[in-house]
C-alpha cells in the first residue's frame, strides 16, 4: 500500500495536533498514529500547562524559572519563544473550547508547581492533557483534507537524494505500507519505555528518535532524562503519575515514620526541582531502608477528591484513599529533555524532515524541564513547525512522481535481545545515579543487540512489530548511555556519582551526534 499527501504528520499528541491547523487547507494532510488517537503522552498528562497569564506574573519571570530549572543549558532564544507565545496559545485554546478550571470569581484557577516562582499552571482538574487533546482532535477532524491512519507503526523514514519524502509503516494487520509527502513532521513523543520504571504509556518507546538517527539526523542532549519523583509504587499496579500539583497544593513527602524529610536534602523542600526531589527520595529510602510516601492528610478530603478525581480514582483502584492514606511513591522515568536536533521552527538536519514536542530538542528545557512546560512546548513548537512546513511547500517543493522505497525484505529476522532485561538494566545502570562502571556495563550489554540490529537492517531482514519495539529500545538506550558516559559532570537530570559536581568549564555545552 502506498499513500500520498502534501503533509505527513507522525504522531497524535499535542505537538502533532497543533501543527494540523497550520497546514490544513494548504494541501492533503495524513496523520499516522501508532495506537489509537488517545494513546500518547498528551492524554494521560494529569498536571497542567504553564503560562504567564496570572496577575503579577510575566513571561520574563517564567523564563527565569525555566532557565534556572534547566541548570545552565537552556537555549535562551527557545525559552523566549516559549514564554512569550505561551499566553497567546492559552487564549487560543480557551477560544477553541478547552475548559480550564476556574476560581469562584470566574478567573482562571492557577496552580503552583515545583520550581515555579508564581502560580501559573492552568489545569482541567487532573486531566489537563486529556481535555486539550479532546479539543484539538475535534478541531482537526473538522478541518478540510485531513485523514488519519490508526495503528500505523512507523519504522523508517524514506529518503530521496538526501531529502525526507515519507515513511514506511506496519499496518494494524502487519502489512507493509509507505506514506509519501512533500514534508514530514515527527511528533512521536518520548521514550520512557526504555526504562523498566516509567510513567509513560506503552507506546512511548522513542521510535521517532531511533528512526531519525538511523536516517542520519543529528540528535542532541539525550543524556538528560527526567525522572518524576512521585509515581505510584504499588505492587501489581501501573506506575501512575501522581502530579506535581499535589505537592503544589500542600501534599508532603514523608518517610515510613510519617516524618517530612525533604528539607534534610533540599532548602526548597517538597517543591525543589524534580531531579533533586527524585534523588532525595532514593537517599531517604536508603537511609531508612523503608519506603517513602506522599501524604495529603493535612488537606480537606473533599477538596482533594474534587481537585484530583483522576488520581483519586487510580489510588482507589489500588486500595488507597488519596486524601487519608499515605501513598507509596518513588521515581520513574518521565521525560527526555534531548531528542532530534531542531531549530526553532522544527527543522531537523535532514531537509524535508521536521520534529516537534518531546521527540525534538530545541534546547528549551536545558538539562531539566520545568514542571508543566511540556504541554506548552507542544503547542508553541508544534504550531511553528506546521507554519514552516506550510511555507516550505508554498515555496515549490514537489514530490517526485516515482520515489524508490526500500523493500521490506524477504528473509525473516528476529532480535535475540530480551527487551525487559534491557529496560531493567537501563533503570539500574543509566537511571537516577550513574557512574563509569555502570554506564560501561550498560553499553556492553547493549552492544550485541545494536550490532545484530545493524546487520539485520543492512540485510533488509523482515522484523515484526515487537522486534521494532526492541530496536527502538536498543537504539535510544545506547544513545542515552553513551551520552551519559561522555558527560563527566552532574547537571540537571544527569547525575554522575563519580563526577558529582557541575562543571561549567568543560561541560557548559550541548553535544549532538549523528550515525556514522
Amino acid at each position: 500500500m502506498e499513500l500520498r499527501s502534501d503533509f505527513l504528520i507522525i504522531g497524535s499528541g499535542i505537538a502533532a495536533l497543533r501543527a494540523v491547523p497550520e497546514v490544513a487547507g494548504h494541501g492533503d494532510v495524513l496523520i499516522l498514529t501508532k495506537g489509537g488517537p488517545e494513546e500518547g503522552n498528551t492524554g494521560p498528562a494529569p498536571g497542567g500547562l504553564a503560562a504567564a497569564v496570572g496577575p503579577g506574573d510575566t513571561p520574563q519571570a517564567h523564563a527565569a524559572d525555566t532557565i534556572a530549572a534547566g541548570d545552565g543549558l537552556c537555549d535562551a532564544r527557545a525559552v523566549e519563544v516559549l514564554v512569550e507565545d505561551g499566553p497567546r496559545f492559552v487564549r487560543e485554546l480557551i477560544s477553541w473550547g478547552v475548559r480550564f478550571d476556574r476560581a469562584p470569581n470566574g478567573e482562571l484557577a492557577l496552580a503552583m508547581e515545583a520550581a515555579h516562582s508564581a502560580r501559573r499552571v492552568l489545569h482541567a482538574h487532573d486531566a489537563t492533557g486529556r481535555e486539550i487533546g479532546r479539543v484539538l482532535w475535534e478541531r482537526a477532524s473538522r478541518l478540510p483534507r485531513v485523514r488519519t491512519q490508526d495503528h500505523a507503526r512507523v519504522i523508517d523514514l524514506v529518503l530521496d537524494q538526501g531529502r525526507c519524502v515519507g515513511a514506511r509503516f506496519l499496518t494494524g494487520n502487519g502489512e507493509w505500507a509507505t506514506a509519501l509527502a512533500r514534508t514530514v513532521l515527527l511528533a512521536t513523543g518520548g521514550a520512557g519505555q526504555v526504562y523498566h520504571e516509567t510513567t509513560n504509556p506503552h507506546v512511548a518507546t522513542g521510535d521517532g528518535i531511533a528512526m531519525a538517527y538511523r536516517a542520519g539526523a543529528a540528535v542532541i542532549d539525550l543524556e538528560f532524562v527526567q525522572f518524576h519523583p512521585t509515581a505510584l509504587m504499588v505492587e501489581g499496579q501501573p506506575r501512575f503519575l501522581l502530579s506535581e500539583a499535589l505537592r503544589g497544593e500542600g501534599a508532603q513527602l514523608v518517610n515510613a515514620s510519617g516524618e517530612p524529610f525533604m528539607t534534610r536534602y533540599e532548602a526548597a523542600g517538597d517543591l525543589a526541582p524534580r531531579d533533586r526531589v527524585s534523588r532525595a527520595i532514593v537517599r531517604e529510602s536508603r537511609r531508612t531502608n523503608q519506603p517513602v510516601y506522599l501524604s495529603l492528610a493535612q488537606l480537606d478530603p473533599d477538596f482533594v477528591h474534587q481537585r484530583f478525581p483522576l488520581i483519586s480514582g487510580m489510588c482507589r483502584r489500588a486500595g488507597l484513599d488519596l486524601a487519608r492514606d499515605r501513598i507509596p511513591v518513588g521515581p520513574a522515568a518521565h521525560y527526555v529533555m534531548g531528542g532530534v536536533q531542531t531549530d526553532l521552527d522544527g527543522r531537523t538536519t535532514i531537509p524535508g524532515l521536521f520534529a516537534a514536542g518531546e521527540v525534538a530538542c530545541t534546547g528549551v528545557h536545558g538539562a531539566n524541564r520545568l514542571a508543566s512546560n511540556s504541554l506548552l512546548e507542544g503547542l508553541v513548537f508544534g504550531a511553528r513547525a506546521g507554519c514552516a512546513m506550510r511555507e516550505e511547500c508554498a515555496g515549490g517543493v514537489t514530490l517526485p512522481s516515482h520515489v524508490p522505497t526500500a523493500s521490506s525484505g524477504t528473509k525473516a529476522g528476529r532480535l535475540t535481545a530480551d527487551p525487559i532485561e534491557l529496560t531493567r538494566m537501563m533503570w539500574q545502570d543509566v537511571g537516577l545515579f550513574r557512574d563509569r562502571d555502570g554506564l560501561t556495563r550498560a553499553l556492553a550489554a547493549l552492544e550485541p543487540a545494536w550490532k545484530q540490529l545493524d546487520s539485520m537492517l543492512a540485510e533488509r531482514r523482515v522484523l515484526d512489530a515487537q522486534d521494532w519495539r526492541t530496536a527502538s529500545i536498543v537504539t535510544v538506550g545506547r544513545l542515552i548511555a553513551g551520552g551519559a558516559l561522555r558527560r563527566e559532570e552532574s547537571r540537571g537530570g544527569h547525575y554522575r556519582a563519580d563526577f558529582p559536581d557541575r562543571d561549567d568549564v568543560h561541560w557548559k555545552k550541548r553535544v549532538s551526534e549523528k550515525k556514522t
